[in-house]
């Protein structure tokens, strides 16, 4: 079975953050959603749950960082570098700020952007050349 990954978010207002993943291409789960949290699915082995901030601090007594702290940047892969392009637009567009990061181009066989969600979470977005990948990895394995 393949492992799944479930990235717990704390956000400050779940309609408004529902409506911006939405925006940029997840799908909400009803099962697992109430008016406390949402499910929302990336792919069949990605979710990101966005949790009020009551429900996000029952599961720590730690301080929910806030948005001039960063605990963590995520980083999503894209099918090509208009796809990157695209999901830029889409989460600016829907309120997000481009780029908290610098942009990643390198020369022609890996390209990443940056947004922000509203509630201040770093999402990095990159496509790399598969055929780019396959000889790294190669040339890793004789090294």
């Amino acid at each position: 079975m393949s492992r799944m990954i479930f990235v717990n978010l704390p956000v400050s207002d779940l309609a408004r953050s529902v409506a911006f993943y939405e925006a940029v291409g997840a799908t909400k789960n009803p099962a697992f959603s109430d008016d406390t949290a949402a499910c929302m699915v990336v792919s069949d082995t990605i979710f990101v749950m966005l949790l009020t901030h009551p429900k996000f601090a029952s599961f720590t007594a730690r301080t929910i960082a806030d948005r001039s702290t960063v605990q963590a940047m995520l980083c999503l892969s894209c099918d090509s570098k208009a796809a990157v392009m695209d999901q830029l637009a889409a989460a600016t567009a829907a309120g997000g700020t481009p780029d908290p990061t610098p942009e990643q181009d390198y020369d022609g066989f890996m390209y990443g952007r940056s947004y922000e969600d509203p509630d201040g979470h770093i999402w990095e977005i990159m496509w790399m050349d598969p055929a780019a990948a396959r000889q790294g990895a190669a040339a890793h394995e004789t090294a």
